[in-house]
């Protein structure tokens, strides 16, 4: 009787932890329908801060999962943006990326704020002498593009994107355009990426419907 108890609870875990992702739980549909760069495939962006610990958590995991995606799904980072506090990070990740520095710097940054301690993520001076020493480029090229109309331009798209995801946090993760999940919703890192994957995998499957009908 012991025996078959056991076998019972054990299959009775099992089902729980296979049970898939609830809608209004472990994910949800973003604010607004946001647009997406590439409509022929599934797009999935995280929103972040480096200045968020979570996120330091979330790093290498994502980029782990990343290197695995399958060639109809395509990812990104946005920088999230709901307060000016955040605004020096946001203009870090673009400088980085018009320097081409983000492939050596990305990780490192995190590292700089989280593991070392020796760096203030509000403090945009800081951010930018950090870039400079550790990118090995010119203060003044790193301080052009903290500057420039562009970066203006896309801080206010990342702001924009953050209140149409209806995140209340990060990291978040936006699938399609049309979903939002995150570790608090899913109830961890892993399980955040285990419904981007669910997700996926029902947009996948709609995509394939749609093709056959039009057939």
């Amino acid at each position: 009787m012991k025996k078959l108890l056991t076998i019972l609870m054990l299959l009775a875990s099992f089902n729980v932890l296979a049970a898939a992702p609830e809608l209004g739980k472990e994910f949800d549909k973003t604010a607004q329908i946001i647009p997406i760069d590439t409509p022929n495939k599934i797009e999935v962006v995280e929103v972040f801060w480096y200045g968020c610990i979570h996120c330091y958590h979330m790093d290498p995991i994502l980029n782990a999962w990343v290197k695995k995606l399958p060639a109809d799904v395509t990812f990104k980072r946005i920088p999230g943006l709901p307060n000016p506090s955040w605004a020096p990070m946001a203009k870090a990740f673009y400088a980085m990326d018009d320097l081409k520095l983000s492939d050596k710097l990305h990780s490192a940054l995190f590292d700089a704020i989280h593991k070392q301690k020796v760096l203030n993520p509000t403090d945009e001076k800081a951010a930018i002498d950090w870039i400079a020493k550790e990118g090995g480029v010119d203060k003044s090229k790193v301080e052009d593009s903290f500057k420039s109309f562009s970066m203006n331009t896309r801080l206010n798209r990342a702001a924009q994107y953050f209140r149409a995801t209806g995140a209340t946090g990060v990291p978040s993760i936006i699938i399609n355009g049309l979903f939002i999940t995150s570790s608090t919703m899913a109830g961890g890192n892993e399980q955040a990426l285990k419904t981007t994957d669910y997700i996926i995998a029902n947009i996948r499957a709609d995509k394939a419907k749609a093709a056959t009908s039009k057939k």
